[in-house]
């Protein structure tokens, strides 16, 4: 376990960015405990501060997990979301979609939001903007990305994409990432 690099830090806080804005000095900054992100073996770990002291008893190579896993580092040095981030990206999110009851199981299975599955979106959502997709009780289902603007899909036919799928909590029980936990 070991600290980011600054480029690291950057590429992570850039992708964070896309989906909260600037509530991501929030994450760290927390009024119960201060928090920090450690990178373990490509995986990057969102871990309170007391926790990540209590850990280095632990030899790094028996350490596997430790925190909530945000994603990890392509070799190509991108950073990928994960799944389990989801409840911190669903709390600080800064632009939202819900979905009808018809297409949520579509969506869960992996497939793009269309317009005919669009129950409501936030206001002025920019196209290519990370948004978080809830069902229509609140729940958080998933994340992706705006494939139109929020203006552009009033005048967009009912089967054409609205959000772009990236990651969603059915990948729990599909299993996608064997590797995740």
């Amino acid at each position: 376990m070991r600290p980011l690099t600054e480029d690291e830090t950057r590429t992570l806080f850039m992708k964070l960015t896309e989906y909260m804005g600037k509530a991501v000095e929030k994450m760290i900054n927390r009024s119960d405990e201060r928090h920090c992100f450690r990178l373990i073996k490509d995986r990057v770990y969102y871990i309170s501060e007391s926790l990540m002291k209590a850990s280095n008893s632990v030899r790094r190579e028996d350490l596997l997990h430790v925190g909530v896993c945000m994603g990890k580092f392509s070799k190509s040095g991108k950073f990928r979301l994960h799944i389990t981030s989801l409840e911190f990206l669903s709390q600080y999110a800064k632009y939202k979609v819900w979905v009808k009851p018809s297409s949520e199981m579509s969506f869960l299975y992996g497939n793009h939001v269309a317009k005919s599955g669009l129950a409501r979106m936030t206001e002025n959502t920019p196209q290519y903007a990370g948004v978080v997709v809830y069902s229509m009780s609140d729940i958080p289902l998933g994340f992706g990305v705006a494939a139109q603007s929020t203006e552009h899909c009033q005048s967009l036919d009912p089967t054409g994409n609205v959000v772009l799928h990236q990651a969603d909590i059915g990948e729990y029980l599909r299993g996608i990432e064997d590797d995740m936990f």
